[in-house]
């Protein structure tokens, strides 16, 4: 009994450990339409600010938004209502935030308090931002300004700045508080909303939020109902402290939709017991991946100055990253009488993303306001994975277009709007004020409408699209010069999936049908599939995990032994001309444990040199060889640090005009990917005649046995090389004198090369 009660006095202890100082005078999250009780707008900028149905800042919808119309240049102020701080000599002030910047000049953001009513505002923490898209702040902010200690003071979120040059500044998750004597909070899983069904690692954010200081804590992850994984991290948190922290338990899922919760269990050795030590996210496991084509979105005008130099760049970037994305230009009818090719259906799109002037720009859905798509920006959208794969083509007869567009889901894809747009790739009917003459990927139409189409995708389900259009009733200059973008969409967060052009004038290419997979880690996997019942491809790619198996096979089967575990296959139809379908895919799990694959890199590394050697078009013909390696397909030749070239076999032939040192190493490739790369060997390519007349060393005896001196001014280095040019032997010295120990040679010429800061000589000598 009185172990009993110990324990029990032991955990009350605990909780009240956690609870014990903790208070929180004010909460707003915003989950209401309307303003919330008391809290108000002041200074400039006062029609700015309103509640949107949006999520920018990394809360919950809805969240307040300070928007750049109507212009103002001044400080803006978020105002809460007072509250009590009677005895309190210091809070947190903590909020998310998100600046969508217009242009890269400063914007100036802070947490001010006032206790006489808002007359005079005390800052407590600001901070500049400048670059175009800031991205996500979570904000915590010690506040021990003059008004702590008041019964009546009031809080403000302030911006000072010029609006024109951004688009507008999100906030949500205003809380201030005190601080426990003892809490870590779970601020966020650092876990991606899509992940592959291979092993995945699960991270998460927190944050120290009490005034003693963390050195452990215990955590545990949980999916679905599956028991939680649970370890213990060290670390040294000080008080506000934030740090990310990962699991070493890796995750494998099948494909699907599952929801993971992260949950902090005891910190310093006491059990946590606060409100905000869990967290959770839903997230969906997909079946592979897809190459990500961005998708650029450009409104513009033929009677908009400002236009013309967002054209030009716009115009440079496409002409320098073919094939790398899908563009469509909307034709507005601002300023001015506007441009002549202005559409209902543009303007559908321009209220869809509540655009209210020219330029303005979107890549992917995101708002880049009115400065141009960046390469930098098209090379991050272009290496983000995509779960979408869109594949088709259109063709015409006469005036009518006809479109055909696949889309194929690698994840569960609900709510999901598919758009095309039928553009002409040069125009010029519409010329306006703004000097320019011609004007590129203006869209005349959208099939079926600006709305597109709704629909829901099944992970691996394939959904075909066909639309005709007679394009006389567009502003259509010329039936050879169109091309059709093609994207998937979530409607509400404007996030785009994926793109993609369709092939030009042609036929469409139709996917493979009904994927069989069977098999176990003992047998292998076995793979099987139809040709489509339309079309006629000249091959198939297999992918098996996302690596590529088979390549254009011209066989309905493929067999893959010594796997297991869980597989995904995609298969993929190739046609004539580089044309390929969308993915047919399908999973199994095989059970067992795949065995490891050990890839190590090449060893005893050799080079054999050959002056004027006959029938070799240069000077130097070297062989470069080494020791085939275990499990290795191919080999990676690297040459003095940069990539040479790939083969199949345990030695390379590379020719050489000009002497010189070079070094080479070589990297196996198996079917897990690249080793590291082995150790380096060094030659020096040397002509057959050297001359010694104007060298400023002397090296004596030569010919020796054992040893010879090298004497010369400021010596740094010495360097021996076989007559092969393999270096042997190398030397610091630093010294107007060395002597080299060649006792251990054998017979025959050696090359020396001498080095100093000003010069390097090589001198043959000869070993008896």
């Amino acid at each position: 009994m009185r172990k009993t009660l110990l324990l029990a006095l032991a955990l009350l202890l605990s909780a009240s450990m956690f609870a014990q100082s903790r208070v929180s005078y004010l909460r707003q999250f915003f989950e209401s339409e309307e303003l919330p009780t008391d809290w108000t707008y002041e200074g400039a900028g006062v029609e700015n600010w309103s509640i949107w149905p949006t999520h920018q800042a990394g809360g919950e919808p809805n969240e307040i938004k300070l928007y750049w119309r109507p212009a103002f240049n001044g400080t803006a102020r978020f105002v809460s209502p007072a509250v009590d701080l009677t005895g309190v000599d210091e809070v947190i002030f903590s909020f998310k935030a998100f600046l969508d910047n217009y242009q890269n000049v400063p914007h100036q953001m802070g947490v001010a308090t006032s206790s006489d009513n808002g007359i005079t505002w005390n800052i407590a923490w600001q901070e500049t931002y400048a670059t175009h898209n800031q991205g996500q702040h979570s904000i915590v902010a010690n506040v021990n300004t003059v008004d702590m200690g008041k019964s009546n003071v009031k809080f403000c979120i302030f911006y000072t700045g010029d609006s024109n040059n951004m688009n507008g500044w999100y906030f949500d998750d205003i809380e201030v508080y005190t601080l426990d004597q003892l809490n870590l909070s779970m601020l966020s899983v650092n876990f991606p909303n899509i992940v592959g069904i291979e092993d995945n690692q699960v991270g998460f954010k927190v944050q120290n939020i009490g005034v003693e200081n963390i050195s452990s804590f215990e955590a545990s992850y949980q999916i679905n109902d599956n028991a939680p994984v649970v370890e213990t991290f060290q670390t040294n948190l000080s008080s506000t402290t934030k740090a990310d922290f990962v699991f070493n338990k890796t995750v494998a899922l099948t494909p699907g939709n599952y929801t993971i919760t992260l949950t902090i269990l005891n910190v310093n050795g006491v059990e946590d017991v606060t409100y905000d030590n869990v967290a959770t996210q839903e997230i969906k496991a997909a079946i592979g991946t897809a190459q990500r084509t961005p998708m650029i979105e450009h409104f513009s005008s033929s009677t908009c100055a400002p236009c013309v130099m967002v054209n030009e760049s716009m115009a440079l970037l496409t002409e320098n990253n073919p094939g790398k994305y899908t563009y469509t230009k909307y034709a507005m009818n601002w300023p001015l009488e506007g441009d002549a090719y202005c559409t209902e259906e543009g303007l559908e799109r321009k209220n869809y993303y509540n655009v209210t002037g020219a330029p303005q720009l979107f890549i992917d859905g995101i708002d880049q306001g009115g400065a141009a798509i960046t390469q930098n920006l098209l090379n991050q959208r272009l290496n983000t994975p995509s779960y979408i794969d869109i594949k088709g083509a259109f063709n015409m007869e006469g005036s009518v277009i006809t479109v055909s567009a696949d889309v194929m889901a690698l994840v569960n894809m609900p709510e999901t709007r598919i758009y095309i747009s039928v553009n002409e790739k040069t125009t010029t009917g519409n010329v306006g004020y703004n000097g320019e003459t011609e004007f590129h990927h203006i869209m005349m139409k959208m099939l079926e409408d600006a709305e597109g189409t709704e629909t829901t995708f099944q992970v691996g389900e394939t959904k075909h699209f066909e639309f005709s259009y007679d394009m006389s009733n567009t502003f259509m200059e010329e039936t050879n010069d169109l091309e059709v973008a093609v994207w998937a969409q979530d409607y509400i967060s404007y996030e785009i999936y994926n793109s993609h052009f369709l092939y030009e004038y042609t036929s469409h290419p139709y996917p493979a049908e009904n994927i069989q997979l069977e098999g176990n880690s003992e047998e292998g996997l076995q793979i099987t599939w139809e040709a489509p019942s339309q079309g006629s491809p000249i091959g198939y790619d297999v992918y098996v995990n996302g690596e590529l198996k088979a390549d254009n096979t011209s066989e309905l089967s493929y067999h893959l032994d010594g796997v297991a575990g869980l597989k995904a296959v995609n298969i993929i139809a190739i046609y004539e001309d580089e044309k390929q379908s969308v993915g047919l895919a399908g999973t199994i799990d095989l059970g067992g444990e795949e065995e490891e694959i050990i890839c190590n890199a090449p060893t005893n590394l050799n080079a054999s040199i050959e002056q004027d050697a006959e029938g070799f078009d240069y000077n130097f013909k070297v062989t470069m060889s080494w020791d085939a390696a275990e499990n290795a397909n191919e080999y990676v030749i690297y040459l003095d640090g940069e990539k040479l070239d790939t083969t199949a076999e345990t030695s390379y032939v590379k020719g050489f005009d000009e002497e010189g040192t070079h070094s080479f190493t070589v990297a196996s490739v198996c079917e897990n990917g690249e080793s590291e790369q082995s150790e380096s060997l060094e030659f020096t390519l040397i002509g057959e005649y050297i001359d010694e007349i104007n060298n400023n060393f002397e090296i004596y005896p030569n010919p020796a046995e054992d040893f010879v001196k090298v004497t010369g001014s400021r010596i740094s280095s010495v360097k021996v090389y076989n007559y092969l040019g393999i270096l042997i032997d190398e030397i610091e010295a630093n010294s107007d004198e060395l002597e080299i120990n060649i006792s251990n040679y054998n017979s025959g010429i050696y090359f020396v090369e001498i080095n100093t800061d000003k010069e390097n000589s090589i001198i043959r000598i000869i070993k008896n």
